[in-house]
């Protein structure tokens, strides 16, 4: 790396860090003082609460910083008139927009990486420690279709990953030909293991000589490969806070199932695309930007590139609401703003 990209890269992510641990506390402030009458008495819960909910705020607040980010470091070079010295230094405009690029470029990566993870479920846990005082949320009579069993959970804790009173409906067609019932269900390699197994055989009965019903009694009982809890919680609250492997895991899941996958996709596409508009609006915006500020009125040029990266953000994350809602489809909602963006940067780059 040049020296010139290592002073670009340096100021950036200094100016970037700023701005976000400073629009981070400030959600988690307004969010603290808003909600102070139902957050947990205990001190230890209220800092759970606080972290959750700074985890959360990243969400909003990093696209927003990454670009607020390059905004600043551009205009103190050109105040600095350190902008102006490297064009004459003969360092191209190129030159100079990629450290930005890169920087931010992964900047991105790293959060979609976070959102591989619990990461994901940052919001799901402060709310249940504001509900509930305590991380894990139990779900209640669970009624799910999983390939030819109808699956019925008494209780779901999916942080233990664990059921309880489980009873599986196994069907050929539209007979029903077996009862599973358990008392006590753990995730396990991808398979759920049941204990204390009662297991009711209904044969086809064509006539008096055939076999009747018949009981058996196991100890324990693997089946169900990969219907993942938190899958099966979330789907079930209509709440699709799915980290980006539950999400892919759950698409491949309910879409063999022929259950509508349209909000997991939402999901998945505001996780995996959406941060990218931030790489490609700095791009769109250092194009735009004076290379000096003696001829133009620098605060009311760098008020209006914060407003345009403010309304660019709500408008596409007012269109992800809309993809999630089943009101427009995620590849145009999502995916076709992203890559509408993606190519005016490229033109921007390739033009100059």
């Amino acid at each position: 790396m040049k020296l010139f990209e290592k002073y670009i890269v340096k100021n950036y992510l200094k100016n970037f860090f700023v701005i976000f641990i400073a629009l981070d506390l400030f959600y988690v402030g307004v969010d603290l003082l808003t909600n102070y009458n139902n957050i947990p008495d205990s001190a230890n819960l209220q800092i759970l609460y606080a972290l959750f909910q700074g985890m959360n705020a990243v969400n909003y607040v990093l696209p927003l910083s990454i670009v607020f980010g390059m905004i600043v470091t551009y205009f103190s070079m050109i105040k600095s008139n350190e902008l102006i010295c490297m064009y004459a230094s003969s360092i191209s405009k190129k030159a100079l927009v990629r450290p930005f690029f890169i920087a931010s470029l992964g900047l991105t990566m790293v959060y979609i990486g976070l959102n591989c993870t619990e990461f994901a479920y940052a919001n799901e846990y402060s709310s249940n420690l504001k509900k509930y005082n305590r991380i894990s949320n139990s779900s209640e009579d669970l009624f799910l279709k999983n390939n030819n069993q109808y699956v019925y959970f008494k209780k779901l804790d999916p942080l233990k990953q664990v059921g309880y009173d489980v009873t599986i409906f196994e069907v050929d067609n539209v007979d029903l030909t077996k009862i599973i019932r358990a008392s006590v269900a753990s995730f396990i390699d991808n398979h759920w293991i049941l204990e204390h197994v009662s297991i009711v055989y209904k044969p086809h009965v064509s006539s008096l000589d055939d076999p009747g019903f018949r009981t058996e009694n196991v100890e324990k009982l693997k089946m169900m490969e990969n219907f993942k809890p938190k899958i099966m919680d979330n789907i079930y609250q209509s709440e699709y806070a799915l980290s980006i492997m539950d999400g892919i895991d759950a698409l491949h899941f309910f879409g063999d199932q022929g259950v509508n996958t349209s909000k997991i996709k939402a999901t998945l596409f505001y996780q995996i695309f959406f941060p990218f508009f931030a790489p490609f609006l700095i791009v769109i915006l250092y194009y735009k930007a004076p290379m000096m500020g003696r001829y133009f009125n620098m605060a009311l040029i760098a008020s209006s590139f914060a407003f345009v990266t403010l309304v660019t953000w709500s408008g596409l994350f007012l269109l992800s609401r809309l993809s999630a809602n089943g009101v427009v489809i995620s590849e145009i909602a999502i995916l076709l703003p992203i890559v509408l963006l993606f190519f005016t940067a490229l033109h921007f780059y390739a033009k100059r």
